[in-house]
C-alpha cells in the first residue's frame, strides 16, 4: 500500500501545478488592477506603476507563476493585498471551519444514503423502494442554493429552530447548532446518489453465489446482507463516494457565502472579488490539495475494500 501511496502523490503534483497555472492566468484577466486597490482611486499612475513594480506585476505571466511557485516551494504563500496579514494566517482561521462543514456533510450523508440504498434493494419493487428512489432523484434535481434557501427561510427564520448566520465555535466549544443547517444542505444532495448506487450495487451482489452460499449456511438475513452483500457493494459506492466528495468542494462554495459560514470557500470568493491575489491564489491552492487528498482516501479504501487492487 505504500509504494501506491507515493506513487500517487508523485502523479498528483502535475496535476496541482497545473491547477494553480490555470487559476494564477484566469486571476489575470479579472478586470480590478491590485496595484490600484492599494494605492486607491485618487492614486498617480507613477504610484500606481511603482507599486505594480514593486509586486512583480509588470513582469510576463510565466515568469510571476515561476516565482509564485518557488515562494510556494519555501512556505510563502504572500501577504493578503486586503488584511495585509499573511496569506498563511488566513487560511490556517478558515481551514478548520471547512473541514467542519465537509467532515458534518458527509457523516450525515453517507450513513443515510447507505442506509437508504439498501433497504430499497432488500425491498425491490416494493413501496418503500419506489419512496426512496422518488425522494433520491429529487435530492439529485435540486441544487444546493435551493435546499439552502428553503432550510434557512422556515428552519432558521420562520420557526427559529438552527442559526443560520455565522459560525459559533468548533463544534466542541459550543459551535454544533450553527454547523447543522451549512452541513445539511450541502449533505442533502449527496444522499440520493448515494442510495440509487447503493440499491444498484446491492442488487448485483445479492444475486451472486456466495450471497447463496451464506443463506445456505444459515446466517442470519442481516449478517448476509451487511457483512456479505454490502461490504462487497461498496467499491462503486466509495468511487460515487469519492467523486461527490470532491464536488462538495464546489457546494461549499456556495454554502459557505449563503450562510456567512467563515471558511476556504468563502474567502476565496471575497479574494476574487476584491482582486486580492495573493489570498485567492492561496485559498484555491488549499481547495485542489483537498481534492487530491479526496482521491488518494478512495484509493487507499480500494485497497482496503478489496485486496485484489493491491496485488494487481
Amino acid at each position: 500500500m505504500g509504494p501506491q501511496i507515493v506513487r500517487r502523490l508523485l502523479i498528483s503534483l502535475p496535476a496541482l501545478v497545473g491547477v494553480l497555472f490555470l487559476c494564477f492566468c484566469l486571476l489575470q484577466v479579472v478586470p480590478n488592477d491590485p496595484a490600484l486597490i492599494i494605492a486607491g482611486p485618487d492614486a498617480k499612475a507613477e504610484t500606481v506603476a511603482a507599486i505594480r513594480e514593486e509586486l512583480g506585476l509588470d513582469r510576463p505571466i510565466p515568469v510571476q507563476f515561476i516565482e509564485y511557485i518557488g515562494r510556494v516551494a519555501r512556505g510563502d504563500l504572500g501577504r493578503s493585498i486586503i488584511s495585509n496579514k499573511e496569506v498563511i494566517e488566513e487560511l490556517a482561521d478558515t481551514v478548520g471551519p471547512t473541514v467542519e462543514l465537509m467532515l458534518g456533510a458527509m457523516l450525515m450523508a453517507v450513513p443515510i444514503g447507505l442506509l437508504l440504498g439498501t433497504l430499497a434493494a432488500v425491498r425491490r419493487g416494493s413501496l418503500l423502494d419506489r419512496a426512496i428512489m422518488a425522494i433520491s432523484v429529487a435530492g439529485v434535481s435540486m441544487p444546493v442554493f435551493f435546499i439552502g434557501l428553503i432550510l434557512i427561510q422556515y428552519v432558521g427564520y420562520h420557526w427559529d429552530l438552527l442559526p443560520f448566520v455565522g459560525r459559533n465555535g468548533p463544534v466542541w466549544g459550543g459551535g454544533l447548532s450553527s454547523l447543522m443547517l451549512p452541513a445539511l444542505t450541502l449533505g442533502s444532495v449527496l444522499i440520493g446518489p448515494i442510495a440509487r448506487i447503493t440499491r444498484t450495487a446491492v442488487l448485483e451482489v445479492l444475486g451472486a453465489d456466495f450471497v447463496r452460499t451464506a443463506r445456505a449456511k444459515g446466517l442470519r438475513e442481516s449478517v448476509v446482507i451487511i457483512d456479505h452483500a454490502l461490504r462487497n457493494a461498496l467499491i462503486p459506492v466509495v468511487t460515487l463516494i469519492g467523486l461527490q466528495a470532491a464536488f462538495l468542494l464546489g457546494g461549499a462554495v456556495v454554502t459557505e457565502t449563503m450562510f456567512s459560514w467563515p471558511g476556504v470557500g468563502r474567502l476565496a470568493v471575497g479574494a476574487i472579488i476584491s482582486s486580492d491575489f495573493p489570498t485567492a491564489q492561496g485559498a484555491i491552492m488549499v481547495l485542489a490539495i483537498a481534492f487530491l487528498m479526496i482521491n488518494l482516501i478512495v484509493d487507499v479504501l480500494y485497497v482496503y475494500l478489496d485486496p485484489r487492487v493491491q496485488r494487481s
